[in-house]
């Protein structure tokens, strides 16, 4: 993890989406990010002979890009951060149109 000391500021690619028209009129919509850290299947029984301390190994290694949803679509990959002592995540890379739209038509 690194801190936030040397990343790009936010507001100018902010300011420019608000001034145009047509986000004006997304731009109250909510919607929900998450970060997805990485996943495994378990059986049943694993799951009730889980307890305090238990580590369950997931589908990444330690060292790759977390993936960036919006309502459960991928839009970007990026790493943890820490800010004023709280979790971020620094955008590393931002999907293209075309994997960002196929997400969107799935749940469609």
């Amino acid at each position: 993890m690194s801190d936030m000391s040397e990343a790009p500021k936010m507001e100018s690619a902010i300011g420019k989406m608000n001034a145009s028209p047509q986000f004006h009129l997304l731009s109250n919509i909510p919607v929900r990010l998450t970060v997805e850290v990485g996943s495994t299947s378990l059986r049943l029984s694993e799951i009730l002979d889980l307890a305090e301390g238990s580590v369950v190994e997931l589908d990444r290694q330690a060292d790759d890009l977390l993936d960036i949803m919006v309502n459960g679509a991928l839009i970007a990959r990026g790493e943890v951060v820490t800010v004023n002592g709280r979790y971020g995540i620094r955008v590393v890379d931002v999907a293209n149109t075309e994997a960002m739209m196929a997400g969107v038509e799935r749940r469609g």
